[in-house]
């Protein structure tokens, strides 16, 4: 006890005379500024030396940062080889060899395949388990790849297109002059890496003339994207439509979800608001009413307007003229007037992996768009710009939310 009290009074005594030592030299070097940067400089120069299992852990931890693109490249390549839609059609469970068959690959490609089979494995796109009989790997989908398997018709559209058009080269050109494009000193509005790399925004009317089948991938995937979870949304979040008597879901594409709320809730009249060369291509089979239209401009009035992953896609400013002509679209609150949106709240309630997802959302969106994920503040603070009164967070969907904005 003498021994543990003895230096524990060595310890008080270092750090009250380091502590001395310290504010004779905040003193000192107050009066002399230079002599302060000099000591700020020499701080700046020293590194503290990890130990040599942080040092082992930061290597691994700098692979696994610098070569996540494999990984990605690796979901596009089974995306693009149909290995989900493979495996569902072999009865949702494949040997290597019988998945290699099925893909029409050439034999000497097996080693290969069991190689990026079992990346993928590691990283949750498929499982595996050992086949008893021939003791090899035996390949099943996991929810992950569910989503990816292509030609089926339920609930859960296909995500190939999204894989597809995120790891496209245009996107991943434009995310590697991402340090080029922090140098520029571009005019506002500034635009996106990807729109000053290749000189028109993703989903604009130039697109298709700088590469037509990109443009097509992108325009599948974000449908495939917007589409995704509105049963959810209509089982978890019904009563949001519960007494409404018209709808008008902006930026709605063909209809897809609007169709699907009018199975839901016949009584609601829903008209779907986009683009004329959206509409065009629309089904016009009388369940829904089909505007072509510009959503800066007018917004056809209705009980409530829905904006589903539309306005993370645009700047503050551009959001706040969206909102106001949605505004003027509805009737008061106490009338049942409303905007429901569904997007992103960035937050870290959630937990450390739908946070991730999040802020790998609001990359992509600063790499291909001028638009950005929000924060619950951010949000408030649009609707207020926007002459809203009050709003709520309805409930919290996976990486989304659904939010009630009053008039």
């Amino acid at each position: 006890m003498e021994n543990f009290t003895a230096g524990l009074c060595r310890c008080v005594a270092y750090l009250s005379t380091d502590a001395i030592t310290y504010r004779n030299h905040t003193l000192i070097t107050d009066r002399n500024g230079e002599r302060r940067g000099r000591a700020m400089a020499a701080q700046a120069d020293t590194i503290e030396v990890p130990t040599d299992a942080e040092l082992l852990q930061a290597q691994a931890d700098l692979w696994r940062h610098s070569l996540y693109y494999l990984s990605s490249m690796g979901l596009r390549c089974a995306v693009q080889l149909q290995i989900p839609t493979t495996i569902h059609r072999l009865g949702g469970v494949a040997l290597l060899a019988d998945l290699m068959a099925a893909l029409s690959l050439p034999s000497v490609k097996m080693p290969f395949l069991h190689r990026l089979m079992r990346v993928l494995v590691t990283s949750g796109v498929f499982a595996a388990d050992k086949d008893s009989e021939s003791g090899g790997e035996l390949y099943r989908l996991t929810p992950l790849s569910r989503i990816l398997v292509d030609g089926v018709t339920d609930e859960h559209h296909s995500q190939k297109y999204f894989v597809l058009a995120v790891t496209a080269p245009h996107c991943a050109e434009a995310a590697l002059g991402l340090a080029d494009w922090f140098k520029k000193d571009l005019e506002p509005p500034v635009p996106s890496p990807f729109e000053d790399m290749h000189g028109a925004p993703v989903f604009d009317e130039r697109t298709p003339l700088m590469d037509e089948e990109f443009d097509a991938v992108a325009n599948e995937g974000l449908a495939a994207h917007d589409n995704l979870g509105i049963a959810t949304i209509l089982r978890e979040c019904g009563d949001i439509f519960k007494g409404l008597e018209s709808l008008t879901d902006c930026c709605g594409g063909d209809g897809t979800t609007a169709r699907a709320l009018v199975k839901a809730y016949p009584h609601i009249k829903c008209t779907v608001l986009d683009l004329p060369k959206v509409i065009d291509k629309a089904p016009k089979d009388g369940v829904v009413n089909y505007v072509a239209g510009d959503l800066f401009h007018t917004v056809p009035s209705s009980q409530a307007v829905m904006l589903k992953l539309v306005l993370h896609f645009w700047s503050d400013e551009d959001c706040v003229k969206i909102l106001t002509q949605c505004k003027k679209a509805i009737p008061p609150h106490d009338e049942g007037g409303k905007i429901i949106i569904i997007d992103i709240v960035i937050g870290p309630s959630l937990g450390p992996i739908m946070f991730e997802a999040q802020l790998l959302m609001d990359m992509l969106m600063m790499v291909t768009t001028r638009g950005v994920q929000r924060s619950e503040n951010d949000w408030r603070k649009l609707f207020m710009e926007a002459g809203f009164k009050d709003y709520k967070i309805v409930k919290k969907l996976g990486a989304r939310c659904v939010i009630e904005v009053y008039p």
